[in-house]
């Protein structure tokens, strides 16, 4: 069956750094567009990232856009997300995503906390 394992959060001061990783299974990976969402206390779940199958191309939203890099490894069946810069409003649940014809999957998750 699918699996995503997220993996790599915790608690940084503002300006600092984390980077996350999502080890898949049980899906053609190597195949597979990966994105990153996250999701803040009382907010919507939000896209962050998205990285094409071979990481020939990302996307980011504009509020991760130069501070955040996702990039995959299709020979360990990871993705990662490299955050640099970040701030409190970075607070949030990292959640790792792939959609197989009509269906999305998910991780369950990192905490992700910008603190001082």
């Amino acid at each position: 069956q699918v699996q995503l394992v997220e993996s790599g959060g915790g608690l940084v001061q503002p300006g600092g750094s984390l980077r996350l990783s999502c080890a898949a299974s049980g899906f053609a990976f190597s195949s597979k567009v990966m994105r990153w969402y996250r999701q803040a206390p009382g907010k919507e779940r939000e896209w962050v990232a998205s990285i094409t199958s071979t990481g020939a191309i990302s996307d980011y939203a504009d509020s991760v856009k130069g501070r955040f890099t996702i990039s995959r490894d299709n020979a360990r069946n990871t993705v990662y997300l490299q955050m640099n810069s970040l701030t409190p409003e970075d607070t949030a649940v990292y959640y790792c995503n792939t959609r197989l014809g009509p269906n999305d999957y998910w991780g369950q998750g990192t905490q992700v906390t910008v603190s001082s």
